[in-house]
């Protein structure tokens, strides 16, 4: 299933994390561990933030995904599914 992962990052945590190295390596982790489809990184209401887009095969997969965000960034994480025009399309047509 198509979901969307967003996140954002405390400033002062952020700014400890830039400064440390920690920020790149938590972005660079989740891109591995995901192999986003597509991958966007913006500052939302003063923080800093991203949102990857990937499959994920079943919800037991969630803890993995989360907790490092959770304790690397002490990050606000949420996990959607979401739909591209084909799969929305699909869907429009079964109704």
């Amino acid at each position: 299933m198509r979901m969307m992962l967003r996140w954002s990052v405390p400033v002062e945590k952020g700014n400890q994390m830039l400064k440390d190295g920690s920020m790149k390596a938590m972005i660079e982790s989740a891109m591995e561990m995901l192999k986003p489809e597509a991958s966007y990184f913006l500052p939302d209401h003063g923080l800093r933030s991203g949102m990857l887009f990937f499959d994920m095969k079943d919800t037991s997969e969630i803890p993995r995904i989360v907790e490092k965000l959770f304790q690397s960034g002490n990050a606000a994480v949420e996990v959607l599914p979401v739909m591209n025009a084909e799969d929305l399309k699909k869907g429009l047509a079964a109704l």
